[in-house]
């Protein structure tokens, strides 16, 4: 993704990456919700409740980067932090519905690296988590 920010000026570059950010978590959103699918499958009241974490949180990191965003200076580096604490809790979760055997991890090994993906854009953004 940084191929897409050279060659253009700092601002421009900045504004690219926030954008490739939120569309990024917003593609998390989609690439996780199979396996959450598989989960709520599951007559296991945890599986359920471990989903719905799950979609809190990722929900969760797309909003917070979409409002730090619109934001500048110390407001936007909390909401981005608090972004990348959302994609840390996702991350964790989905290791437990893989322990719990709610899900393999082949079902949500390309999920995972999305979010490794938008942890190092939300770090280079400047969160700090």
């Amino acid at each position: 993704m940084e191929s897409a920010t050279r060659g253009v000026g700092p601002q421009i570059g900045r504004r690219l990456q926030r954008e490739q950010t939120f569309e990024g978590a917003l593609r998390g959103l989609r690439d996780i919700r199979g396996a959450l699918l598989a989960a709520d499958t599951k007559e296991d009241l945890l599986a359920r409740d471990l989903g719905e974490q799950i979609r809190r949180a990722l929900s969760s990191v797309a909003l917070n980067i979409g409002e730090g965003s619109g934001n500048e200076g110390g407001t936007r580096i909390a909401r981005y932090s608090t972004a990348a604490g959302s994609n840390a809790e996702v991350r964790a979760a989905l290791r437990v519905a893989v322990a719990w055997g709610y899900v393999s991890g082949t079902q949500v090994e390309a999920g995972e690296q999305l979010l490794d993906r938008i942890a190092a854009l939300l770090y280079r953004l400047g969160a700090r988590r």
